[in-house]
């Protein structure tokens, strides 16, 4: 029996190894026999186009000629390696923190020294190789207890609530985790947006709950409607037990901020269906939108009273990794549960416990991200400038890419509100979509395939994020140079005739 896939649409087969000849015919692990859910699980933003680029990369290095140099990669929101620069604060600390010998070097500043020996001292042997308490260090949850309450204009919050997570997808997955029970049509249903990010569908297979999907009005940019609410809930409940709402704000994929009023009736429509609110708000500082504010749904849930602050569970996701920071190898975040069960809290601590802690580095960083310079410290100028620089940046390259992508034939790009990517869509000519059909691929894989293989620009297609049948679209990231995002639409017109 031969394996077969396609590079370059050149049909490719593989030998496969004869397991009886070599000893490994009887594998206790085999395709037949492990977990079926992992099977089903996919991501999009690391998957075919992503390998490939990666194929291309060294190809080039190794001097195979090709129509361009570089590839660009727009596929994914890793600030650092598309050019950002650090801050310098955040890793001065963390570098002290690393090697407390530097805390004798004159060359750091005092805030910074005084921030490492604080984090220190609540390291066991003071040292950020030790494990730490499972839900995170504890002066580290008390400063983003602290850091939370003042965001939220003083709406209380309490460190026994916030756990430590390696990034917010490690918490996303362990509250998917307490929440998935049940068979049949009492099988767990999780709403999640599409376009969605595929961290949830990709937990959601590997759970085996049930996905329940809502779509976004892409002509209202990319807006949340609760008549869609209404509507995918009804239709869930014939097939399984819809426990859980998901909610990305700012949007990733699809870049969107939501308005006040739009998460007050989220509010309302998960207190009326008894839906556990989960409210992915990482990229809480990129709002770039005139007229557009980041409202957290804490807040908003007390500020609307009693009737909802006292019913509605909550947890809250953010994360060293976007924003101003762009921290993503760190792996640091948190999440903030409000209203949950004592005893599920006693099993939430529990899970957690069995991956021991957090990255501690991650920790660290998390620590001074929301423990900053203050303006009587000497590094605060500094800070804000650098800061500042890093969202003004943003805003910048966000109009960009509409800008950019909106002179190119076939291609209509929503205005990019927030967050650090926009969800493009295209419109394919018949003959493109035949001959995606005639290769086996979605025509917007047939696309971006085609676009990494002629012009080295890497998106990931939108049938990756889910979109409405018949439509057609991609993700791309904000993130690169201005000067290469100036270039964008004149590879892209050359695929688009």
């Amino acid at each position: 029996m031969n394996i077969s896939w396609a590079i370059n649409g050149t049909a490719c087969e593989l030998q496969k190894p004869n397991m009886t000849e070599n000893g490994l015919g009887h594998r206790v692990l085999n395709m037949d026999t492990m977990n079926p859910n992992v099977k089903r699980v996919e991501y999009a933003v690391r998957g075919p186009i992503v390998q490939r680029a990666v194929q291309i990369e060294k190809e080039l290095k190794e001097g195979v000629e090709k129509p361009f140099t570089e590839v660009i990669k727009a596929n994914i929101g890793d600030a650092h390696a598309m050019g950002q620069k650090p801050i310098t604060f955040l890793r001065q600390v963390v570098a002290l923190c690393a090697y407390p010998d530097l805390l004798e070097d004159d060359k750091f500043p005092e805030d910074a020294k005084n921030r490492a020996r604080r984090i220190l001292q609540a390291c066991g042997g003071g040292s950020i190789g030790a494990y730490s308490v499972s839900p995170g260090i504890e002066i580290v949850r008390q400063d983003v207890a602290k850091y939370i309450e003042k965001r939220d204009g003083g709406i209380p919050s309490n460190s026994d609530n916030i756990y430590l997570s390696t990034g917010a997808s490690d918490a996303i997955v362990t509250m998917l985790k307490l929440l998935t029970s049940g068979e049949g049509k009492n099988r767990t249903g999780v709403m999640i947006s599409i376009p969605q990010y595929p961290l949830y569908s990709a937990a959601l297979a590997e759970l085996a709950a049930v996905q329940i999907s809502y779509y976004l009005d892409e002509d209202k940019c990319w807006s949340l409607d609760i008549g869609e609410l209404r509507r995918a809930v009804k239709a869930a409940r014939e097939h399984c037990n819809p426990r859980a709402l998901c909610i990305i704000n700012p949007g990733n994929p699809t870049g969107q901020v939501q308005s006040r009023q739009c998460i007050e009736d989220v509010i309302r429509f998960a207190a009326e269906e008894r839906l556990f609110l989960m409210a992915d708000e990482v990229y809480q500082d990129n709002v770039y939108a005139e007229g557009c504010q980041f409202h957290s749904f804490k807040k908003v849930l007390f500020e609307m009273g009693p009737e909802y602050s006292s019913v509605v569970e909550l947890a809250s996701f953010h994360s060293t990794s976007k924003c101003f920071m762009g921290e993503c190898g760190f792996r640091g975040g948190y999440m903030e549960v409000v209203n949950m069960d004592p005893e599920v809290k006693l099993q939430l601590t529990k899970l957690v416990s069995v991956r021991l802690c957090p990255p501690i580095p991650g920790q660290a960083l998390l620590d001074i991200v929301v423990n900053p310079p203050q303006p009587d410290e000497p590094s605060y100028a500094t800070f804000i400038k650098e800061r500042t620089a890093n969202l003004d940046i943003l805003a910048e390259k966000a109009k960009m890419t509409e800008q950019v992508l909106n002179t190119v034939p076939g291609i209509h790009c929503n205005p990019v509100q927030g967050a650090m990517y926009t969800f493009p869509r295209l419109s394919l000519p018949e003959k493109a979509i035949n001959a995606a059909k005639e290769k086996g691929q979605a025509p917007d894989m047939f696309y971006c395939m085609k676009l990494l293989e002629e012009t080295g620009i890497c998106l990931v297609p939108g049938s990756g994020f889910g979109q409405r049948d018949g439509t057609y679209h991609f993700r791309m990231t904000i993130l690169p140079a201005t000067e290469k995002l100036k270039k964008l639409d004149g590879e892209m017109v050359k695929i688009s005739n």
